[in-house]
């Protein structure tokens, strides 16, 4: 009886309550496809494919995600392709972005930054709204792609005359 008391376990079964204060990485040799949801901060060394949601991102050299992302903070120094929606967003000079930005505070590009997108300030900061943000642009666009057509045509041949 007092190998017991003296030995016994004093374990609860409440849960463990989350820490959110750390960071958490997603290492070179990782690689998820899938929606990634987190309230916290996150650094992406491996390859996403999916939608990102988090507080606070950073996108290491290595580190690839193909998918929309919606965060606070962003930090791009590797790859990504899709939409981007951020508070705030930094964009480094090894960084290769295609997609749409959006950003509401600051954007922050390095020289040598590759990127193939819209660019935009906005009052918005989730991808539902952002989505509405940019359809004027695609129509502006479909029209001015119409009018390249016409142009480039030029005059029409002259088939037949009654001269």
């Amino acid at each position: 009886m007092i190998y017991a008391t003296m030995f016994g376990s004093k374990k609860t079964n409440a849960p463990r309550p989350l820490n959110d204060t750390g960071r958490s990485l997603i290492s070179e040799t990782f690689s998820l496809e899938g929606t990634l949801r987190t309230s916290g901060a996150i650094d992406i060394a491996g390859l996403i494919k999916g939608p990102v949601y988090t507080n606070d991102l950073v996108i290491k050299e290595t580190g690839s995600i193909v998918g929309p992302v919606e965060t606070d903070k962003i930090e791009i120094y590797g790859h990504l392709e899709g939409k981007v929606v951020a508070k705030t967003i930094v964009i480094g000079n090894t960084a290769v972005v295609k997609g749409d930005i959006l950003f509401s505070e600051t954007l922050k590009t390095e020289e040598g930054a590759d990127i193939n997108g819209y660019i935009k300030k906005t009052e918005s900061t989730s991808l539902e709204a952002a989505q509405d943000e940019f359809k004027l642009e695609e129509i502006e666009a479909k029209e001015n792609k119409e009018k390249e057509k016409v142009a480039k045509k030029g005059r029409p041949k002259i088939v037949a005359s009654n001269a």
